[in-house]
């Protein structure tokens, strides 16, 4: 199969005018040599390890493992402190999506923890007199809060998988919000900036990121009393003292009485809600298994359709950080997000054409249609496709992710999530909720089309979250990866996978390498790194280059025979943990 397309590659290559490829070779950079980020080493350990986007929820999650929990415990103790100490970018008033493996019978599952519309939402949920709402109208306040997943997950998956008992996992975090931690960085420039318009508008949201009128300064001690006293309940009581009772009242108040954008969550919202357990997806790539979440994450398909276009190519010829990858990944990229854009959506309420879209003669076919030079893609005609309008919903680079792995080999990849920065704004109870319903498209129609993605009561939102593992060819665990960045994930992902199954790097490596990015809409280059010196060239193939903040997350963790060998993205502030 690779060899009918190889000579495509060859031709498309040797059309490159001669200077073109000479000053290609010459921008080629060693992984190591990325400008404008601080490079982050490999971190080795032998027994058990926990990648984060925050110190203190890496060392929760640690010490939940040194005491002998799963890697779905350590998982669970991680959140508890990331919605605390990174309340910007998940939290239990959000969602996540989780694949958990099992390494004693070499089992992979799922679980949904996607949040879900609720029952009165319709699909003109965001048009207001029939005019529909832009992105920035809408996700402030309550129109735009979905039913919280992410504790239903956690709480599924421990009763699965969890050693420790349930309480025993808030210890970290309840000590921490009583204690107090101190404000990061990133999370004092982003309140600084302003980067949320309902927070200063909010209470008690204002009050607590803006006291006294300022944003809280880098280094500031931080208590949260209100988050202490819930999980307190919630560790004696279970996930009920969320989703029902004094609490579950609290988030319908504040959702319907909002002073912005009032919604429509109702207590029967929260007392259904149902995490889903589903199969992954898992695709052949080279001699390996990468597996990621079915819909309503787009991720998972669309990292997956990537690495199968891809696969037609030579890509272990090519070199990290030159024209020849970037060119070759972007065009994939750009077949992916077209499928995407067009077909995917919650699979209870629409159908997704799941086997067409990964069938490898449909990928082969797609792969067919890269060619020298940077040109819109159209979304294909699976088998199983139905006619339906394309959805671009706006998804923004406020999430996170982490990667387990426990000493029993063990693991768990989640992708966890409130969307916007600071979410919509609303607090409850010392949580931020989430702004999700702004990942529906916004216009539900298209002439006489219906969008698959459209809003609908219970529905569940498109998503490009893209927790993933890859298994190699007997069936061993080998990468645990993942990263926030709104639809950006999926480039960010699979340029990471390539990196190290394609180019031999190293996990740290892969991750320290430059970021690109192309949605089928303009080609983004890494500010400050060595990919901006390619504009000049890649501008001569057709593309639309911009250079950009790329402020990927992503944590991982390789598995060597003898060793974890772990990642965190030296553009947050993350730690791996880990002995």
């Amino acid at each position: 199969m690779k060899s009918t397309l190889i000579p495509l590659v060859s031709l498309f290559l040797i059309s490159f005018a001669p200077s073109l490829l000479a000053q290609a070779t010459q921008e080629t950079r060693e992984p190591e040599a990325t400008t404008g980020i601080v490079q982050q080493q490999l971190t080795r350990f032998s027994t058990a390890m926990v990648s984060a986007a925050h110190p203190l929820a890496s060392d929760a999650g640690e010490r939940v493992l040194r005491a002998g929990g799963s890697a779905i415990d350590a998982a669970i103790a991680t959140q508890l402190v990331l919605g605390l100490v990174e309340p910007q970018s998940s939290g239990i008033g959000g969602g996540a999506f989780i694949l958990h493996w099992q390494a004693d019978n070499q089992a992979l599952t799922t679980f949904d923890g996607r949040e879900t519309a609720p029952a009165a939402a319709g699909p003109y949920l965001f048009a207001d007199h029939g005019k529909v709402m832009s992105w920035r109208e809408a996700y402030v306040g309550g129109k735009s809060v979905g039913v919280p997943g992410v504790l239903k997950a956690l709480a599924d998956a421990h009763q699965r998988y969890g050693q420790l008992p349930w309480e025993s996992l808030f210890t970290d975090a309840i000590t921490l919000a009583e204690q107090g931690f101190t404000v990061s960085s990133r999370t004092s420039k982003q309140l600084a900036m302003g980067w949320n318009s309902g927070l200063k508008q909010l209470s008690p949201a204002k009050e607590f990121f803006y006291p006294n009128g300022s944003s809280l300064l880098e280094g500031a001690t931080l208590k949260n009393p209100a988050y202490a006293a819930l999980l307190r309940n919630i560790a004696k009581e279970g996930v009920s003292a969320f989703y029902q009772g004094e609490n579950a009242e609290a988030m319908v108040k504040t959702v319907q009485q909002a002073a912005i954008n009032p919604g429509s969550l109702a207590l029967s919202d929260l007392a259904n809600y149902q995490a889903i357990e589903r199969d992954a997806l898992c695709v052949a790539y080279r001699v390996y298994q990468v597996c990621g979440m079915a819909p309503p994450s787009s991720g998972g398909l669309a990292v997956l359709q990537m690495l199968g276009i891809l696969e037609h190519f030579p890509l272990a010829e090519m070199q990290p950080n030159s024209a020849q990858a970037v060119h070759v990944i972007s065009q994939a990229s750009r077949l992916a997000f077209a499928d995407r854009d067009l077909y995917v959506t919650d699979p209870a309420f629409g159908h997704v054409p799941l086997a067409g879209l990964l069938d490898p003669a449909y990928l082969k076919q797609r792969a067919g249609l890269i060619s020298a030079q940077d040109q819109m893609a159209t979304a294909g005609i699976p088998l199983g496709a139905e006619a339906q309008a394309t959805s671009k919903a706006v998804e923004f680079p406020n999430t996170s992710h982490f990667s387990v792995v426990d000493a029993k080999g063990n693991a768990v990849s989640m992708t966890t999530s409130i969307e916007n920065v600071f979410g919509s704004g609303l607090m409850v109870n010392g949580y931020l909720l989430n702004n999700q319903l702004t990942d529906f498209s916004l216009a539900p129609r298209d002439g006489e089309l219906w969008v698959a993605n459209r809003v609908e009561g219970g529905k569940r939102p498109r998503s490009s979250m893209a927790p993933m593992m890859v298994f190699d060819a007997d069936n061993n665990l080998r990468l645990v990866i993942g990263s926030p960045g709104g639809s950006r994930i999926i480039n960010y992902v699979a340029l990471s996978i390539i990196a190290i199954l394609d180019w031999d790097l190293d996990v740290q490596q892969a991750i320290n390498l430059p970021r690109f990015t192309h949605r089928n809409d303009y080609l983004a280059l890494e500010q400050g790194t060595p990919l901006a010196e390619l504009k000049e060239s890649l501008t001569a193939m057709g593309y639309d280059v911009r250079i950009q903040d790329l402020n990927s997350g992503l944590h991982a963790i390789e598995v060597q025979a003898k060793q974890l060998e772990g990642a965190a993205d030296p553009r947050r502030e993350g730690k791996v943990s880990g002995f």
